[in-house]
């Protein structure tokens, strides 16, 4: 999969930490040129010192449309886009009627990244691929969550019709759904430090095997889903929770 990889170019939002920082790590140390779009640098610092020549950062909100147009040009400089995943992501704890709190997920992890497919059309190669990020509790359920949860779950829907539409175009849509994964972004649930450990252990306790995803763990299941290897997969959405939705 490394000589694929190599000198194609990769386009990630949300690539600041987590899963879109060990996205791009993955993808550098293949040989891969990464377009990295984030609203801070975060830990894409070290990686920029170890591929000056590779990495490409833009400071942006990808729910913005001005910021999407600039990764658009970017992308058309440095393109073709062999592969795109729309990772930028947020978490809110709220009132399941809350519709406000759907709203403002929805903004981020359904339509920031149905936009951001939406810029980058023009500058897809052909073959490309692209993967969404969905969320393993659109098969489970979190008190509080309903409208991440709900969020993930239109992205799921709506991606999946698109890989319908985008397959006569020669690219390929997916979508990978990491379960309970050691991220910054269990912290910001607003929960209190006592109560988010007691969380954390009772979700452990459905992990087969006893312990959190590692982003990398799942960064590997989206490099799957983006190589040749996978080129026979449309449409799916792929669950990587360690598995918490077998129990």
């Amino acid at each position: 999969m490394k000589s694929e990889f190599k000198d194609r170019l990769a386009v990630v939002t949300g690539a600041s930490s987590g899963i879109g920082l060990a996205l791009c790590s993955a993808l550098l140390q293949r040989g891969a040129r990464v377009l990295a779009m984030s609203r801070s640098l975060g830990g894409l610092s070290q990686l920029l010192e170890t591929y000056p020549e590779h990495l490409h950062w833009l400071t942006g909100d990808v729910t913005s449309a001005d910021d999407l147009q600039l990764l658009a040009r970017r992308a058309a400089e440095l393109g073709p886009v062999d592969y795109l995943v729309p990772n930028a992501g947020i978490a809110e704890l709220g009132d399941s009627l809350d519709t406000a709190c759907f709203d403002r997920q929805w903004a981020v992890n359904g339509a920031a990244a149905i936009n951001t497919l939406s810029a980058l059309r023009a500058e897809l190669a052909k073959p490309a691929s692209v993967v969404f990020i969905g969320t393993f509790l659109t098969r489970s359920t979190f008190p509080g969550l309903a409208a991440y949860i709900a969020s993930k779950a239109a992205l799921v829907a709506h991606a999946r019709t698109l890989a319908v539409e985008f397959a006569p175009l020669d690219v390929r849509i997916n979508i990978v759904s990491p379960g309970p994964t050691a991220t910054a972004i269990w912290g910001t649930l607003g929960l209190p430090d006592e109560q988010l450990e007691q969380v954390a252990e009772g979700v452990t306790k459905r992990l087969l095997p006893g312990h959190f995803l590692e982003a990398a763990a799942v960064s590997n299941v989206v490099l799957f889903q983006l190589s040749q290897g996978a080129r026979g997969v449309y449409g799916q959405d792929w669950v990587v929770d360690n598995g918490y939705t077998l129990q």
